[in-house]
């Protein structure tokens, strides 16, 4: 393994329980791939803007005067596709929000997720060109969704299996962090999620 893309998203950086799984994975992945390159995209310090018109016309134009004249604004998009197609494997630490992803990661996704790049319409349909790829989800929430009553209320993973396997990424590993705001249950979340990590295969 040569490069590992890391992807915080939480701005609790204090407090946050997806960055405290985080640095137990990233304590993992650097004992086993010593050798391997590590690059942290913070979302919370280093905020990737929402699409505006000027990008949308960079990444999505066919038209080569439109697209050279937005030249600056679909440069973030190709350094983040860069930094994703350079990595063997990808680690997305999120938090849960109102049972969906934060509108950081959604802007994130927007800009790496682009036709040409990371996937291609073919006469069969589309084809992911971010292939031979691992991804691990660190997924934090206050409630249990992994299983039971709020199961069909996560937009979270389901959408992220989805979104990675449109671009060609299918081996995916889920580490859970739930039961946060639980009284019973609070505690237990991150040891729980820490021992869940050393079971990772890497």
């Amino acid at each position: 393994m040569k490069q590992i893309l890391i992807i915080e998203v939480s701005p609790r950086t204090g407090v946050s329980a997806s960055r405290k799984v985080t640095e137990k994975l990233s304590a993992r992945l650097r004992a086993e791939f010593p050798d391997a390159k590590l690059v942290y995209r913070d979302l919370a310090k280093d905020k990737t803007p929402h699409l505006d018109d000027s990008t949308l016309k960079a990444i999505s134009s066919k038209d080569p005067v439109e697209i050279q004249a937005n030249r600056e604004s679909g440069r973030l998009s190709d350094q983040l596709i860069d930094e994703l197609l350079s990595s063997d494997l990808l680690v997305i630490a999120t938090p849960m929000w109102n049972f969906g992803i934060p509108s950081s990661l959604k802007a994130w996704i927007d800009f790496v997720v682009r036709a040409g790049k990371t996937f291609s319409y073919t006469e069969s349909g589309v084809s992911g060109l971010a292939k031979n790829k691992k991804a691990i989800l660190v997924i934090a929430s206050g409630g249990v969704f992994s299983d039971g009553p709020w199961k069909p209320f996560d937009f979270v993973e389901p959408y992220l299996r989805h979104i990675l396997r449109f671009i060609g990424i299918e081996d995916v590993q889920t580490v859970r962090v739930e039961g946060l705001n639980i009284p019973s249950l609070a505690g237990a979340a991150v040891p729980n999620a820490e021992a869940a990590v050393e079971r990772l295969v890497l």
